[in-house]
């Protein structure tokens, strides 16, 4: 099972911002002025660093586990399901044009669903990742 968060740390600053580093992605940092608004950039940070690599056709690494002073950061909703189709993609060794293929579908149809910027209904990525042998399980629990 995959989960879609990823750790970071939170380190209060001298000025009383809260930077955060995304553990998983080195080079992405980020910060707030109070612990609610640099989980927000948190957010959006993993979000855009998520993006890039799927629009670049990068690794994404699997999200390391979460240790003691570390805080868990959520793949934001609208591009999880990307994420798991991304992901499924690679790890069979699919192309957008051979799961096209096995949709029926234009290889552009298939690019859709994996822009981070295009707005698709669920049930799209589902019906494609059901072709890959897969589906995302939607799971809620207490806030931290």
């Amino acid at each position: 099972m995959f989960y879609f968060r990823y750790p970071a740390k939170f380190t209060r600053c001298a000025d009383g911002r809260v930077l955060v580093e995304l553990i998983d992605f080195p080079r992405a940092a980020t910060d707030g002025n109070d612990m609610r608004e640099a989980m927000a950039e948190a957010e959006d940070c993993l979000g855009s660093v998520i993006s890039f690599a799927i629009v670049d056709n990068e690794d994404i690494p699997p999200p390391s586990p979460l240790r003691r002073g570390l805080r868990a950061v959520n793949v934001p909703l609208y591009l999880a399901p990307k994420l798991a189709l991304y992901l499924a993609m690679r790890g069979a060794g699919i192309s957008p044009s051979q799961l096209a293929r096995r949709l029926g579908v234009p290889q552009t149809a298939v690019r859709r669903l994996l822009d981070p910027k295009q707005e698709l209904s669920p049930e799209k990525i589902q019906a494609a990742l059901a072709t890959l042998g897969k589906h995302v399980c939607v799971a809620m629990e207490d806030a931290a």
